[in-house]
């Protein structure tokens, strides 16, 4: 039995389990920066750790394949799908993410990794004939994105070729995965969560890990200590495993453009997580910054969110938007 299927009966009685999920995703996403932090901290080369990553994360999902005898998508525009989509989001994400960031401040990374849901709008308003462009989305993200500048203002530096490399390496890593997202809602909603993850989970970290065996060498060789595997594990189960079956789950229910707005959210989290465990500056400009995305989340995220459809139990499943309140957000998206 397919995931969406038996988890679909789920609710909570003052907010949807999708508006639940949405906010478990801020906080896994959120989290997982200090688990990267605390993994390269501890001696793990960065491709070669996002490589064991993927490699870790995609086991419980081939075995829950083969527990459950899932059914596999049987026509080649299918795969083509969850391989391109797969390669973009893992592959080419990761790696420029990880090189960029090698050659910039990570809050600069943060700020332009920002770019994510901007393309996310253009390319949905072009692509998906549901999700127009609307001045009240536009400007929610706009707003957003000003806080995270605001937040990592004291970061903000370019020096040096590699230094401009690095920041448009980032900027191509959003871009990928923003059009990766948007062609999956277009044309892969109907394939369950766990397939779709796990497939494009497998054939990303493919390439990766010969990458990351040509950079970084054997992995048998890398420093391991207790922080470091706990790391890996935490971020291959939680931080990808569980998150992205929760994205895709998402994405059948609710605007892509809306999913594109959990990065934001995670940064808070991150930043927030930075200060209480790591003892990173609390300053006016953090508060005033974070007001900012909390405002731009829900200018983006709110507005009359149209009557929800009963689903027949064929073809498209109908959107569901966040509702307009909830405890964290105030309107959660």
């Amino acid at each position: 039995m397919p995931l969406n299927l038996w988890i679909e009966p789920l609710s909570f009685p003052f907010m949807s389990f999708p508006a639940v999920a949405w906010l478990l995703l801020g906080t896994i996403w959120g989290s997982t920066w200090l688990f990267i932090k605390v993994g390269l901290d501890s001696g793990l080369p960065p491709l070669g750790f996002a490589g064991l990553r993927f490699v870790v994360a995609s086991i419980p999902l081939v075995l829950w394949l083969v527990i459950r005898r899932a059914r596999l998508p049987r026509t080649w525009p299918e795969w083509r799908l969850m391989l391109v989509t797969g390669w973009l989001t893992f592959t080419v994400n990761y790696a420029l993410v990880f090189w960029g960031e090698s050659h910039i401040s990570s809050g600069l990374a943060a700020i332009l990794y920002t770019n994510f849901p901007v393309f996310g709008i253009v390319l949905a308003h072009f692509m998906l004939p549901e999700e127009p462009m609307t001045w009240r989305k536009t400007g929610g993200v706009a707003l957003a994105v000003l806080g995270v500048v605001l937040i990592f203002w004291n970061q903000i530096s370019v020096k040096g070729p590699l230094a401009l490399a690095g920041s448009a390496a980032i900027v191509v890593a959003s871009l990928g995965t923003a059009y990766a997202d948007v062609v999956i809602k277009r044309s892969g909603t109907h394939i369950d969560p766990v397939v779709l993850t796990a497939v494009q989970m497998v054939g990303g970290w493919i390439p990766l890990v010969v990458l990351a065996l040509i950079v970084d060498g054997n992995p048998l060789h890398y420093h391991w200590t207790p922080r470091g595997a706990l790391s890996l594990f935490y971020l291959a189960l939680l931080g990808s495993a569980l998150a992205f079956v929760l994205l895709y789950w998402l994405i059948q229910r609710m605007q892509v453009t809306r999913t594109m707005l959990i990065p934001l959210l995670s940064t808070l989290f991150a930043v927030a997580l930075g200060i209480v465990v790591l003892g990173e500056a609390f300053s006016v400009r953090v508060v005033i910054g974070g007001l900012g995305v909390l405002g731009g989340l829900v200018m983006a995220a709110g507005g009359r969110a149209p009557p929800r459809r009963k689903w027949s139990g064929r073809g498209r499943r109908p959107e569901i938007s966040l509702p307009r309140s909830g405890p964290a957000l105030g309107t959660p998206g």
